[in-house]
């Protein structure tokens, strides 16, 4: 991969070839008008064509065509053996130049391994039997949630030694996954569901209590599951994901850098919010289904250029449409695939690493052009003779030659200064101007026209249980209008808000 990249061209590279390509012919016609000149001026045949070749001679291009495949050999072997793998040069110029860095959250801003961390049954169901139907159900799942729960119940025994009431081994019939929602499956006669508040809503009634209790898990950015057997909940598990150690960090050195960081997630709301205020975020998008991370990237790339960091398999369209993907190396073969760059050792730390190291390299490209454009600027009017009436300064051919390879030397030895440079110190890290990004209103209001609603005790009975989804800001009710304001902070079917409202004993009119 190393070897590849080094064999690619860089866009100033090929900038550089496009200057040598008139740079060649400027400098035969510098020599043989500078011979020509000479011979007019009265001077001897010999000098003319001294003065002609030593133009010739000091003006190889060579440190102009060195400048910038050397500085890209040496940055991806740096990269390399810090474990950043840049595919190609144009990823390790481009890396450098992103405006805003989008995290997928599970297993880029957290481990990626989450906990059970609270597991609550309905009354009439013990901690045994939820966790025995929700592995059953979550075995079949390849959502990262659902290894905490076989993990939990693998420790405790559940799966080796069948199940109770002649559900047999616990297989799953029928099973069916509702991305970005929840699951279906058939345990013998008995019909599971499990999945968010939303889905499950959908498929049995949930209290007030368990509702209220669903937002407190969220807030303290906990992940509730709720689970359902044959159209009756028969309780919650909550998981957690915990950050890695260097998420905050690293999220602060991109900022210090004047890059907008956000993080995606599938997640509702108010873990989100939790999870992004611990990594410390500029900006949170949550809800966004596994096919929706591809649009979000496509609507931050009109904001400014876009880096995308995931690992998973759903993160891959996102990777590939980003300005520049950077995958987790511990994550999925596809990822890797479709991304630009990746982090084999798998830290979030590596990322602000990776825009370090593509800076200091465009800008030792910078300096190794400079150099070369100045040795050039220096030393042709040197070698045509220009300072010899003043000054009787003039270039021996073989002096030229010498200098021609100094330059050169000067170019390669310059651009190996990368092999000591540090990329993870951020103690000189060069804030650019950071983008002004408008956060869009996603809040959405929908009225619901309510009947049976008689004094303010039914407003406020309304009120607590809409405003006890997760997807709900506010509820402003009115028993005299018969009307309830909604104010979500995301999509929300008009059937759960209608069974939300009409489990309290008021009939829903309609939704608009």
């Amino acid at each position: 991969m190393v070897s590849d990249a080094a064999a690619t061209k860089a866009p100033i590279a090929k900038i550089a070839d496009r200057v040598s390509g008139v740079f060649v012919p400027a400098v035969i016609a510098i020599a043989a008008a500078t011979i020509i000149i000479w011979l007019l001026a009265g001077e001897s045949v010999g000098f003319a064509l001294a003065r002609g070749i030593s133009v010739l001679v000091i003006s190889c291009p060579c440190a102009l065509g060195l400048a910038t495949p050397v500085a890209i050999m040496v940055g991806n072997g740096m990269g390399a053996r810090n474990g950043i793998m840049f595919k190609t040069a144009v990823s390790l110029e481009e890396t450098g130049k992103m405006q805003i860095v989008a995290l997928d959250k599970t297993g880029t801003i957290t481990s990626g391994e989450p906990r059970v961390t609270d597991i609550l049954p309905e009354d009439d169901v013990t901690e045994e039997e939820l966790l025995r139907m929700a592995y059953a159900l979550e075995r079949r799942s390849e959502h990262p949630l659902a290894r905490a729960i076989l993990t939990l119940a693998e420790e405790k025994g559940i799966g080796r030694s069948g199940a109770q009431d002649g559900e047999g081994d616990l297989e799953v019939t029928d099973f069916q996954a509702v991305p970005g929602n929840g699951l279906f499956g058939n345990l013998g006669a008995v019909r599971l569901t499990g999945g968010n508040l939303a889905f499950i809503s959908e498929n049995a009634a949930v209290s007030d209590q368990t509702k209220q209790m669903a937002t407190r898990l969220s807030e303290e950015g906990k992940t509730p599951l709720f689970f359902g057997r044959d159209g009756k909940l028969i309780g919650v598990i909550a998981v957690a994901d915990t950050i890695k150690d260097d998420s905050p960090k690293a999220v602060k050195e991109l900022q210090n850098m004047g890059i907008h960081v956000v993080m995606l997630t599938g997640d509702n709301e108010r873990t989100a919010r939790a999870i992004g205020r611990q990594a410390g975020v500029d900006e949170v998008i949550a809800g966004v289904l596994p096919d929706g991370k591809e649009q979000v990237i496509r609507d931050l790339k009109k904001k400014g250029r876009t880096a995308m960091v995931g690992d998973g398999i759903n993160d891959a369209p996102a990777l590939t449409r980003a300005d520049i993907g950077i995958a987790i190396g511990a994550g999925t073969d596809i990822a890797i695939d479709a991304a630009d760059v990746v982090l084999m050792k798998s830290r979030l730390s590596d990322v602000p690493a990776a825009i370090r190291l593509s800076r200091a390299t465009l800008r030792n490209i910078h300096e190794n052009l400079f150099w070369a454009f100045f040795y050039n600027v220096i030393g042709i009017p040197l070698a045509a003779g220009l300072w010899y009436p003043a000054f009787g300064w003039k270039l021996n051919p073989m002096f030229g030659a010498a200098a021609m390879s100094l330059s050169s030397f000067c170019v390669v030895t310059n651009a190996l200064r990368l092999n000591w440079f540090r990329m993870h110190d951020a103690s000189r890290d060069r804030m650019q101007k950071k983008i002004q990004i408008q956060k869009e209103e996603t809040k959405m209001t929908k009225t619901m026209k309510i009947e049976g609603m008689m004094c303010g005790h039914c407003e406020a009975r309304v009120k607590k249980c809409l405003e006890a989804l997760a997807q709900v800001d506010e509820a402003a009710v009115s028993h005299e209008a018969g009307t309830a304001v909604v104010t979500l902070n995301t999509e929300l079917a008009d059937d759960i808000l209608k069974k939300t409202v009409e489990d309290q004993d008021y009939k829903v009119l309609g939704i608009e």
